[in-house]
């Protein structure tokens, strides 16, 4: 039989049994923290190998009244040896929960969206191997995170903090070779331990009754603490909602109604606000009214439920919880003539059972130090992946879990140098892009792109330093744009060399509500390699100080539907290289201040379908090289105010049907010496060399008062 079998305390290692024989143990245990036990321990080997030790599970068993027995079970975290002598050498063992461990392990790491705080706690201790705890929670108190980041902290600090913004916590549940964290969050998370559901409260003068498991020392306390609390947070995706939430708990003293505010509550809906507000005041009065007790309960533990007993105030008789406690457990001396007998002695904090118990927010959440840099990442065969807030995702450098397609982050909101209803600016970072990313508050739950910069992959627009005075915006077309499909604006600022360079790869649009001016202190040059129209709805005016040409390499059109004026301040040349065609509907007037000439090198053909007036106001001159003639197919009357006179170099040849020659006061025919006269008196004086009439066979007749022959 081993040395320890028949002792109330034993200690259980990996070695040979009793190896290692319980001196005496110390051990703390607190709801929501990690226990602790420090154990002195004895051995007649002075060269126990701690690498036999450290991280295996170690017990130490306590007998309990009616032969129960109760187990503390941990990790060994530590072992020292602290004595030796010949005869004997004395050890130092820390045990601790497995949950410690993980502050032996440190990341950087994103957890997928729609995970609940409970999914990723879960996750944490199993990947690291840890499957001992047991879900007490109820799952409907917990929103799903569309983000969540575990950022250059421990696994422990992280799901610590979890579980404190969560209203969460945790105790443990002891085996002979193994302990169970439970996690809690609710007065159903707990439970009496057998024989201990009623705990007497014995005085010093009841010495006959103190051989049982009681408590002797009963303490309350109370203190004032906040009686209102206030968080709200904001919704970019509802900026007007509204998410101020308030819980007050009302106490007697005074000064009870001081108010707490915190910002941000981390939530966008309000009835999860509600739940962490709850959390909040529930934290601070979990702390408002305490019992410090102390006794010999050996079954009593950190977590579990109790009735008090015996004890004068009847007010204090009722269900309490225990949310920490303190043990001191000795054997007494293994050497020869020792007893084996041993003490145990229990210090304890409870609060009432039917209040909740919230964990103290101990645990530091992490804060981003100035800003980062990320790669934007997307869809795979995508080059802009983003949503309808212009948001995109990314991939932090130090997160080496996640891919680089569109599960690596959250969305994340971009900065833009203006941001309007409807109206505003607009870049959205390109997939393999390198942006800026700043965290709101420093969290790293919150990150949000303020900026882009180049990198060796990503040079600028503009090779440097040699293009070091241009600056301005490149894009590239997409999909699947290359160098040479861009749009651009670029602007020169070399002296003597500024430019102001505009590119659009295909369309450009410009519109302009109300007036537009464009001076050009120089040359101005525009090439359009297709067609130009342009609509002006009202009036156009252009003034050219110097010349202006027009060159129209195919037709030229113009359609005027009112009236069109062309005032020449000079000379006026046109040149028609073909045919000249004008078509006038109506009337049409010609005005020439001086001269006017007309050369046609061919023929001239004017048709007039009405009357046609020409009015010359001094001489009228007109040579005709070859033959004149006219056709009048009605009448022809000539009026000439002053004198007319016809000269013809040959003959001259008149026909029609009947001629009258009209004059008021003379018509004289003459010919060389011959004349004919007739005057308005009626005298008619034939001048003649030889007069020869001719009548044919017709008769001659002569009439007159006389006749002289």
């Amino acid at each position: 039989m081993g040395i320890q079998t028949e002792r109330p305390i034993e200690v259980i290692t990996p070695l040979a049994p009793d190896e290692l024989l319980f001196l005496r143990m110390t051990g703390q245990e607190q709801l929501g923290r990690p226990f602790e036990y420090n154990l002195e321990l004895s051995s007649r080997n002075g060269a126990i190998s701690p690498d036999q030790l450290l991280g295996q599970n170690m017990t130490v068993r306590l007998d309990l009244p009616d032969e129960k027995v109760r187990y503390f079970n941990g990790v060994v975290t530590r072992f020292a040896q602290v004595f030796r002598s010949d005869e004997e050498s004395r050890y130092q063992a820390t045990l601790r929960p497995w949950l410690w461990l993980l502050t032996r392990s440190a990341d950087c790491r994103i957890f997928p969206p729609d995970l609940t705080a409970v999914d990723i706690i879960k996750t944490v201790f199993r990947d690291h191997g840890f499957s001992h705890f047991d879900d007490k929670l109820d799952p409907k108190n917990y929103r799903k995170w569309d983000y969540c980041v575990q950022y250059r902290e421990t696994a422990f600090n992280f799901v610590s903090r979890l579980m404190e913004q969560e209203g969460i916590y945790f105790y443990h549940r002891h085996e002979k070779d193994k302990h169970t964290l439970v996690l809690s969050d609710s007065y159903s998370s707990h439970a009496t331990i057998p024989g201990y559901d009623n705990v007497p409260y014995f005085t010093p003068a009841q010495g006959d009754l103190r051989s049982r498991d009681h408590l002797y020392d009963w303490f309350i306390s109370n203190q004032i603490q906040t009686g209102a609390y206030a968080i709200t947070d904001f919704d970019f995706e509802k900026p007007g909602s509204n998410l101020l939430v308030r819980r007050e708990v009302s106490q007697a003293y005074s000064h009870s109604n001081y108010e707490y505010f915190d910002y941000p509550g981390e939530y966008v809906k309000t009835s999860d606000g509600e739940t962490y507000v709850g959390h909040r005041i529930e934290e601070l009065q979990a702390q408002s009214e305490l019992v410090r007790a102390s006794g010999n309960a050996r079954g009593l533990t950190c977590g579990c439920l109790f009735t008090l007993t015996d004890y004068p105030r009847e007010d204090q008789l009722k269900e309490y919880l225990i949310v920490s406690a303190n043990y001191q457990l000795e054997n007494e001396n293994y050497r020869s003539g020792g007893g084996s007998g041993a003490t145990y002695a229990l210090n304890f904090q409870a609060m009432d059972a039917q209040r909740p118990f919230r964990p103290a927010r101990v645990t530091p959440k992490p804060i981003v130090q100035g800003p980062q840099t990320a790669i934007v990442v997307g869809k795979d065969g995508e080059e802009i992946w983003t949503d309808e807030y212009g948001r995109v995702k990314v991939k932090f450098h130090w997160d080496r879990h996640g891919k680089s397609n569109e599960t690596a982050s959250c969305w994340v909101r971009v900065a833009q140098v203006w941001a309007g209803k409807n109206w505003g600016a607009m870049h959205i970072p390109r997939m393999g892009q390198e942006v800026i990313v700043e965290f709101l508050e420093g969290d790293p739950d919150r990150p949000i792109v303020t900026g882009r910069v180049y990198n060796g992959s990503n040079m600028p627009p503009y090779g440097l330093p040699g293009s070091q005075t241009q600056s301005g915006i490149k894009s590239r077309s997409t999909k699947g744009g290359d160098g040479e499909t861009f749009n651009e604006i670029r602007f020169e600022d070399s002296k003597g060399d500024e430019e102001l360079y505009l590119h659009a790869e295909k369309d450009n649009t410009i519109i302009v509500e109300n007036d537009q001016k464009v001076d050009v202190g120089n040359n101005r040059t525009e090439a359009i390699k297709v067609n130009d129209t342009l609509t002006v709805g009202g009036d156009k005016s252009e003034t050219v100080d110097g010349s202006r040409t027009v060159h129209v390499k195919k037709s030229h059109t113009e359609d005027i539907d009112g009236a069109m004026q062309l005032t020449v301040g000079s000379n006026r040349s046109m040149t028609i290289k073909a045919n000249l065609t004008e078509d006038v509907k109506t009337d049409m007037s010609l005005s020439v201040g001086g001269s006017r000439t007309m050369s046609v090198t061919k023929d001239l053909t004017e048709t007039v379908t009405g009357k046609m007036v020409l009015s010359v106001k001094q001489n009228r001159e007109t040579t005709v090289d070859g033959n004149f003639e006219m056709n009048v197919k009605k009448d022809m009357t000539i009026g000439v105010t002053g004198a007319k006179g016809e000269e013809v170099t040959k003959e001259y040849s008149m026909k029609a049907k009947s001629v009258s020659v009209t004059a008021d006061e003379e018509i004289t025919f003459k010919v060389g010496d011959a004349s004919i006269s007739m005057k308005s008196n009626g005298d008619v004086t034939i001048k003649s060399g030889k007069f020869t009439l001719d009548a044919g066979s017709k008769d001659v007749v002569i009439k007159g008062g006389k006749v002289s022959i």
